[in-house]
């Protein structure tokens, strides 16, 4: 059987069900628990870690962060619908993706007229 979210297999009996879906645990999680952006316990702690760790810049992040940090930084800003497009991942990853870019005081979301972009934190 597979994940309807990730499509990845999932082993019989470790399946969940969320609103009539089959998804394996990662994604259950996902699903119940979303990420925020704006969680000040999660800054701290991500921030506290970064510094105990000597992490700065991209350090410690995946390479799928990376890259949309990357993204980011050479072009100034960059739309949601522009990063799935460019990316070829689903709003849920994106989502994810980028709660740890802010929790990490890397990326942020900001106001651009009637339409939000993500930039740089110290943009």
């Amino acid at each position: 059987m597979r994940c309807a979210r990730c499509q990845d297999d999932i082993l019989e009996g470790d399946e969940c069900i969320f609103r009539e879906q089959t998804l394996c645990e990662d994604c259950y999680i996902g699903a119940v628990q979303t990420p925020k952006t704006c969680d000040v316990a999660a800054v701290y702690t991500a921030k506290k870690h970064r510094e105990a760790t000597g992490q700065t810049g991209t350090d410690g992040l995946s390479q799928l962060q990376k890259e949309i940090y990357n993204y980011i930084a050479e072009h100034g800003q960059a739309t949601k619908d522009e990063l799935l497009s460019i990316f070829k991942i689903p709003a849920w990853d994106l989502e994810k993706q980028f709660t740890v870019l802010r929790h990490c005081e890397l990326c942020k979301g900001k106001k651009d007229g009637e339409r939000i972009v993500f930039v740089l934190f110290d943009a």
